[in-house]
């Protein structure tokens, strides 16, 4: 039965918009986003866009630091040191003044009339005085003013999401808000009679897709509002539909194919245009692209596979540039293809596999394996779950031999 699923619901479709294509049309109809920033404390804002262009304020450091602990020193007064004939040196705890050394802890301001430090390693106190083992350069062991960061640096475009290093590094400019992209609003509707909550009987099968895309809304920086389930009836999808052209994107599930009971891209010509119906992704075609009075709206098809792929080649870019930026790359590692993935020219295949194997210490391939779980299967939910990544077959290729080197994507990292 493997793959029937695919065919099945695929079958209708006499032409499929290349993927790049389907993207480019689709932004096009949708109106460029106009949003106000909000402006958000720094540990509020981990994993938000950032709005406007960032430069320091400051430097980093202001002030000449001590980056070693030991002691501070003129460094001429130490030219002819070393470990049999040392400098003697006075100890003082104020301005260091030729003939002078003062003790001195890392992070802490070089002293006045200090230009360098001695290592803590290479001194001895004895008596009041310090003995000095060993020669140092003028700004030796110091870290200048603007070492980190010096004022007017650019930091970060508009566009960067932000990490923790990120704020980390706006916080040592001065930074305490920031002013970033408001997260997209999604309302996803699961759509299909057969669907129930919980306690399926003969027939019925429990919605799931719902749940998933959400949460991958989630991930991509949206506000998901999960809703209830929506019958296969003309009425009831149109009023699902309207009642979430409130949001920033309509998501919904299931009922995009051709069939007799795929309503939604008919219901969503009757409110406005669909734009792409039917792209070439593998699996995950039947997937509708539409705007309604302004306001995206996106038929993922009803297998839980085939939505999750048409989620990431879809609904992933444009929460992207919903906030302002773009996406990014999935994580990927490298491995051999155990079998041979196949795959039809024009299409992009979304492969399944497992791995197999470890990296070695410097984080290359040490014999890892890539098998591809099943080459159908969109309505199986578990080989999407229970896989570690996918292996991306180009447009360009009819697919992939056992034996290349692949790279497996982690679309759940």
């Amino acid at each position: 039965m493997d793959g029937l699923d695919d065919d099945r619901s695929e079958s209708g479709f006499r032409s499929r918009t290349p993927l790049s294509e389907a993207r480019e049309r689709f932004r096009a109809a949708v109106p460029d986003p106009d949003f106000d920033p909000v402006r958000l404390e720094l540990a509020a804002a981990d994993g938000r866009v950032l709005a406007t262009a960032r430069s320091a304020a400051r430097n980093v450091p202001d002030y000449a630091r001590v980056a070693m602990d030991g002691y501070a020193v003129r460094a001429e007064d130490t030219f002819d040191a070393g470990a049999r004939s040392p400098a003697v040196l006075r100890e003082v705890e104020e301005t260091v003044e030729p003939g002078t050394a003062r003790r001195v802890d890392t992070g802490t301001e070089l002293p006045e009339g200090a230009d360098a430090v001695v290592r803590i390693e290479y001194a001895e106190p004895f008596g009041g005085d310090v003995e000095i083992t060993d020669r140092v350069t003028v700004g030796e062991n110091v870290a200048p003013v603007g070492e980190d960061v010096a004022r007017g640096d650019p930091l970060f475009e508009a566009g960067r999401r932000l990490g923790p290093s990120a704020l980390g590094l706006l916080r040592s400019v001065g930074v305490e808000r920031v002013p970033v992209a408001p997260r997209p609003t999604v309302g996803v509707v699961p759509t299909g009679e057969e669907l129930v909550r919980a306690d399926p009987a003969p027939g019925e099968i429990i919605e799931t897709n719902g749940l998933t895309v959400s949460r991958f809304v989630e991930r991509w920086g949206g506000r998901a509002t999960h809703r209830n389930i929506v019958d296969d009836d003309p009425e009831a999808l149109r009023v699902a539909i309207q009642r979430d052209l409130t949001k920033d994107v309509v998501v919904t599930t299931g009922g995009s194919s051709v069939g007799e009971r795929d309503l939604l891209p008919e219901t969503i010509e009757g409110l406005g245009e669909v734009v792409v119906h039917g792209v070439g992704i593998k699996p995950g075609y039947p997937v509708a692209l539409g705007v309604v009075e302004g306001t995206p709206v996106i038929a993922l098809p009803g297998y839980p596979v085939a939505a999750i792929v048409a989620a990431n080649a879809v609904l992933r870019p444009l929460l992207a540039w919903l906030q302002g930026t773009t996406v990014e790359t999935h994580p990927a590692r490298t491995a051999r293809l155990e079998r041979k993935i196949p795959s039809e020219p024009g299409i992009r295949t979304y492969a399944r596999v497992e791995l197999a194997g470890s990296e070695d210490e410097d984080g290359g391939s040490n014999e890892r394996v890539a098998t591809p779980i099943r080459a159908g299967g969109a309505g199986v939910l578990s080989s999407a779950a229970l896989a570690d990544g996918w292996v991306v077959v180009s447009e360009a290729s009819e697919g992939i031999p056992a034996g290349e080197t692949v790279e497996v994507e982690d679309w759940e990292p």
